[in-house]
């Protein structure tokens, strides 16, 4: 999935958990706490696989249920000890969400059920290191590529669909982020 993606699918779901459990919208530091999440696993492994090349590939470490489980656990470790678990719910959702996003995104794409990266290091990783200049540019063909397909317009429309929903949501939320900024500057 793109970063947007995650974004907005992590979002979504924090949203229907914070209404569901707490009957009200996502907080400022919730949405900062679930995007940040739900870009995690892509932020430790992109650089560490695609620049330093310490790792065998983009989804590894930061993608691994071996990983993330351990992560969540500490994450609501932490909202048992403040004694608040909104954060350590916008983190569980984020991550997860994430990795689930991941499995489906090639699938939906190409047909691909791919789940071996949720248990890497036991089921190595697919592939070997990529540099990151020429594998994000290999990746933006392929994408432009298969959007020229009528595959890829029903994407592009669910895809534009999936924003237009989070967007709405986040406006409904009351912009949560954008009212916490707005609510610190204001002059007293």
């Amino acid at each position: 999935m793109w970063p947007w993606e995650h974004l907005a699918v992590g979002y979504l779901l924090y949203s229907a958990c914070s209404r569901w459990l707490w009957g009200r919208p996502p907080t400022t530091r919730g949405t900062v706490v679930v995007a940040f999440a739900s870009l995690l696993p892509d932020l430790v492994d992109k650089p560490l696989a695609w620049v330093l090349a310490v790792l065998p590939g983009g989804r590894t470490l930061g993608h691994s249920l071996l990983v993330a489980m351990p992560l969540v656990a500490v994450a609501f470790a932490i909202g048992w000890a403040i004694d608040s678990y909104r954060g350590s719910i916008a983190f569980a959702v984020g991550h997860l969400s994430h990795l689930a996003g991941d499995v489906v995104y090639p699938l939906v794409v190409r047909g691909e059920l791919r789940l071996g990266f949720l248990l890497w290091p036991v089921v190595p990783a697919e592939g070997g290191p990529e540099r990151a200049l020429p594998h994000v540019g290999e990746l933006i063909v392929v994408f432009l590529e298969f959007l020229a397909t009528p595959r890829g317009t029903l994407y592009l429309v669910a895809d534009v669909l999936l924003l237009l929903a989070a967007l709405s949501v986040w406006l409904f939320d009351g912009m949560p982020l954008l009212r916490g900024l707005f609510e610190r500057s204001a002059p007293e």
